[in-house]
């Protein structure tokens, strides 16, 4: 499981043309799925995001979460995030679990966030979405499990 985690001001997924989704101060989550992926993994990646520390505080430093600063989460999947570069010019996402294993997944993460009390909307798997990131910062965090 991989994900890119980006700190916002706002977050929204636009989908044919209509806002299915949007959120204030919060997390942005791109999230990749693996074939390799399981019910365990989306639990520990969920609460290590969940309690990452990449607000700042009185003194300026990185150590609030979002549940400190009542923030929110968007959780938008993204399989490009297996992309494979290594031959030639194309990507290929070879390595990015298939449709029908990794939606359910994504829908487990996103209720897994709900269940450590951070409000978390989606964006609309397999669409094609226009995702509009604030990024605050900029602060944008890799994680891979």
């Amino acid at each position: 499981m991989r994900a890119v985690i980006q700190r916002v001001q706002k977050g929204e997924v636009i989908v044919a043309g209509n806002t299915i989704s949007a959120i204030e101060r919060g997390f942005v989550i791109l999230l990749g799925i693996g074939p390799q992926d399981d019910e365990n993994t989306v639990r520990l990646m969920a609460r290590k995001i969940a309690l990452l520390r990449i607000f700042s505080d009185e003194q300026g430093k990185m150590n609030l979460s979002l549940a400190d600063i009542h923030g929110a989460a968007l959780v938008v999947s993204q399989f490009t995030l297996y992309a494979n570069t290594q031959k030639g010019n194309r990507p290929s996402f070879i390595e990015a679990a298939l449709p029908e294993f990794a939606s359910p997944l994504v829908d487990l993460f996103a209720a897994c966030m709900r269940e450590h009390d951070i409000p978390t909307q989606t964006g609309e798997f397999g669409a094609h979405m226009l995702v509009k990131i604030e990024n605050d910062g900029p602060v944008t965090i890799f994680l891979e499990m």
